[in-house]
């Protein structure tokens, strides 16, 4: 498996969200089944010690849509394990082993590590989009999505804990094929200083998750913030 880092850095262009820094993609490259994957990890990155992620939404592919690029190998009895773009879910509860499933399974989190004690949640948007929560393969075109920490006492977002980093808090995992144009995706994220009752902030910038051969045109993403009173 090769190892390679991507940090989309954005610059902060307000002092209400100056603990948020930025979105970063890392990307790992793999095979299933003679099938060639590119990986790539998804996190939102802080200056703080004890910031938080309790939620994410405005998730959409803001460079058109392409159809379902992503792959899916979970648990769940939608899908069974068989590696598929056809058949899965998002829901980091189901992501299966940690050896035969998951580093192959495309998957949304509010922090944490994918088992079935995360417990991040698929938000309404997804029933707007016509599916049953994020019991879909594909990401909604057109909507504006999102998912949360339905358990935010659990800290299960903060940087440092378990499955994030000391200053990013992993928010996703997409799986598409080799060499694949991942596209260039909004998203808004609202998080504190993880301290009950604290106000809550909120910046929005978006990310890429490109092709091989295209990383040095990868350019600065806009940031814009806002603290909620």
């Amino acid at each position: 498996m090769k190892l390679s880092a991507l940090a989309l850095a954005a610059a902060v262009s307000s002092a209400a969200s100056a603990t948020f820094v930025s979105y970063v993609v890392t990307k790992t490259s793999t095979a299933t089944g003679g099938v060639s994957l590119d990986v790539y990890t998804v996190w939102a990155r802080f200056d703080g010690a004890t910031d938080t992620v309790l939620n994410v939404f405005n998730f959409n592919r803001t460079d058109g849509s392409a159809g379902n690029i992503f792959y899916h190998k979970d648990n769940s009895s939608y899908n069974g394990g068989v590696l598929s773009k056809a058949y899965g879910i998002w829901s980091p509860t189901l992501t299966g082993s940690p050896t035969l499933n998951r580093p192959f399974d495309s998957y949304l989190t509010i922090g944490g590590l994918p088992t079935a004690t995360n417990t991040s949640n698929a938000d309404p948007s997804w029933n707007s989009a016509g599916a049953s929560g994020w019991s879909r393969p594909d990401i909604p075109s057109g909507f504006n999505i999102g998912w949360f920490n339905s358990s935010p006492p659990n800290l299960q977002g903060r940087v440092g804990g378990a499955g994030n980093t000391a200053t990013d808090v992993r928010l996703g995992q997409f799986v598409v094929d080799a060499g694949a144009n991942g596209g260039t995706w909004n998203l808004k994220v609202g998080y504190n200083n993880g301290v009950s009752g604290s106000p809550v902030q909120f910046a929005e910038t978006t990310f890429n998750l490109p092709a091989p051969g295209a990383l040095a045109l990868l350019g600065l993403a806009g940031l814009a913030g806002r603290r909620r009173r």
